[in-house]
């Protein structure tokens, strides 16, 4: 079934369940197809900690790094001028 925009929105709780019952329904601008309504289906979960023991966190994580320092504050020479 094709339907347009002004169509769907006006019946969109008709389309929902036609599409839900089994019916292909696609939404169309200007009678050109643009959009497919279909049954959503849920994505499997995500799985945490599939890095756990393949990274090492360094011990000196939390120092201040000079290079790092110097390109977002410049040489403290030039500020202190």
């Amino acid at each position: 079934m094709i339907v347009n925009i002004s169509e769907a929105k006006t019946n969109l709780s008709k389309l929902v369940n036609m599409v839900y019952c089994g019916e292909k329904v696609v939404i169309a601008k200007n009678n050109l197809p643009l959009v497919e309504l279909v049954i959503h289906k849920p994505e499997g979960k995500r799985k945490l900690g599939l890095l756990a023991g393949k990274l090492e966190v360094p011990e000196n994580i939390m120092e201040e790094d000079s290079d790092i320092n110097k390109m977002f504050y410049g040489n403290e020479e030039k500020n202190a001028q």
